[in-house]
């Protein structure tokens, strides 16, 4: 197969510049309620070209456009979700097209709980989008049929249950600040399972193994960031270990996610409440990944819950 002209060491000059630039094109999508709206602002202040409640039918022409406007219009987000009614069982159809050299398309679908959902819905008095004249929950389980697919296919899974507004935007401001830059960018997550597992982790690893240094009196105040905390978690038998096994198990993994040109995973601990153990592996995972030159951003979840 021939090249593109612009790979051509002898293409014209003319013929490469006429060739549209290649268009960061983000799909906002999700369930009603889980953050799409803050979620669109935070890209907007970080200079995203953003449209909101696009027909999926008018991605392609927007993308065309884009990518002939050059560096003035580099990334878009387009948030697309049930309001459009039909034209919203089209979009994985659309996205699919969209998979072009010109446009590179990605999705990011923002969840929560049901019952965080049924509490937002109900704070600000409005009916969820398919609800009818049912009752909220089923609108949000239509609408969870409707995007199961959807959300097994997006690129970046977000849930929200846990964030308020201000926490849900720097999440996202932290994932896209520096898009393009990386070719792939793993979160690393502590959590507390009395809070519940995240449903937006591609891997979850229990490390309520290692001795709980909430049963320490001097370290119960502190966290697995405080250096005495994670040097009483790394110091305990099996944690090294642990450690060396784990992130030379991910090696095959990420490196499979490159191939595969998937941009983002989450990796996630778990102890008891996520205030020491958890935070203490993942600080130093996220470390090691970094050494090893992969895009890492460490998030603790249930930090300061307790």
């Amino acid at each position: 197969m021939e090249p593109p002209a612009d790979d051509r060491p002898d293409a014209p000059a003319g013929e490469a510049a006429a060739r549209p630039r290649r268009t960061e094109l983000l799909v906002i999508t999700g369930m009603s309620g889980a953050g799409r709206s803050t979620t669109a602002k935070a890209l907007e202040d970080l200079g995203w070209y953003v449209v909101d409640n696009l027909p999926p039918q008018m991605l392609e022409p927007l993308a065309e456009l884009a990518a002939r406007a050059g560096l003035s219009v580099p990334r878009i987000a387009v948030v697309v979700d049930v309001r459009g009614r039909s034209f919203f069982a089209e979009l994985t159809g659309t996205l699919a097209a969209l998979d072009t050299r010109h446009v590179s398309p990605r999705v990011l679908f923002l969840d929560a709980t049901d019952e965080v959902l049924v509490r937002r819905f109900e704070s600000v008095r409005r009916p969820h989008p398919l609800q009818g004249d049912d009752r909220i929950v089923d609108g949000i389980a239509r609408e969870r049929a409707l995007t199961g697919d959807l959300r097994s296919r997006a690129d970046v899974v977000v849930d929200s249950s846990s964030f308020n507004v201000h926490q849900l935007g720097a999440l996202v401001a932290s994932l896209f600040e520096a898009e393009g830059t990386e070719d792939l960018r793993v979160t690393v997550m502590s959590f507390g399972f009395k809070y519940g597992t995240p449903a937006d982790a591609e891997h979850i690893a229990d490390v309520r193994f290692l001795p709980n240094p909430h049963w320490e009196p001097d370290l119960r105040p502190l966290t697995g960031q405080d250096a005495p905390v994670s040097e009483y978690v790394l110091a305990a038998e099996g944690a090294l270990p642990f450690l060396d096994r784990y992130a030379g198990a991910l090696e095959p993994v990420l490196a499979g996610y490159r191939r595969e040109n998937k941009r983002y995973a989450t990796v996630a601990f778990g102890c008891t409440g996520g205030k020491h153990r958890s935070v203490a592996i993942a600080e130093e995972l996220g470390a090691r990944l970094r050494r090893a030159g992969v895009g890492v951003r460490v998030l603790h979840r249930d930090l300061g819950r307790e």
